[in-house]
């Protein structure tokens, strides 16, 4: 039933949402050098990896300097970028992981592999669902990289405390995988994002 819903509301985003994807590619290929999408191998279900797609908010090989970003204001984040980033536009092509059956619209945020590989075995069930594109934790660390800005350390700080508190938090959706947990989670995004 989940996938169900998957199916039909990232269709329906795709459609209703096209003139604001077409706006969205058109400023960024105005506003800096490079392709419109950005794309990172990712770890889905099971472990399985996958291509993660998102509008591109940073200029070209910025992930090769650090696969973290801190804060919006972050030299590697273009005008337009920073932006998108703020109301979570980026995300958006990723309904197009969800309409393929990579992704959910509810689920844990998937990780590159380099923090996957540090999980140790319980956070690992974390695996045992498919990921999604908005789920506790993102709700919870919207402000993300502005906090990871702050720290003194910003990845060692991401992996001895925002990384396991994400976890912690998805558990609720991995014990309690409803379609009730599922609009309650979209719900509370539309909220957070609307607020901002």
């Amino acid at each position: 039933m989940k996938r169900l819903f998957d199916l039909i509301l990232s269709l329906v985003g795709i459609i209703v949402l096209s003139p604001l994807l077409i706006y969205i590619a058109v400023r960024i290929k105005f506003d800096s050098k490079g392709n419109v999408f950005y794309r990172q191998l990712r770890v889905g279900k099971h472990g399985r990896e996958f291509y993660l797609y998102k509008f591109r908010t940073m200029h070209p090989g910025s992930d090769t300097m650090n696969l973290l970003t801190y804060g919006l204001t972050d030299n590697r984040i273009t005008g337009f970028g920073a932006f998108i980033r703020k109301y979570k536009l980026d995300e958006l092509p990723q309904l197009f992981n969800v309409l393929l059956g990579e992704m959910s619209i509810v689920g844990p945020r998937p990780e590159v592999k380099k923090y996957v590989d540090m999980y140790n075995e319980e956070q690992r069930q974390i695996l045992n669902v498919k990921p999604g594109i908005t789920d506790l934790a993102s709700i919870r660390y919207i402000d993300e990289s502005t906090l990871l800005a702050e720290q003194p350390e910003p990845e060692r700080y991401y992996i001895e405390h925002v990384m396991p508190e994400k976890i912690r938090l998805n558990n609720t959706f991995i014990t309690s995988p409803s379609l009730v947990n599922y609009f309650y989670i979209i719900g509370l995004t539309i909220k957070k994002l609307a607020t901002r």
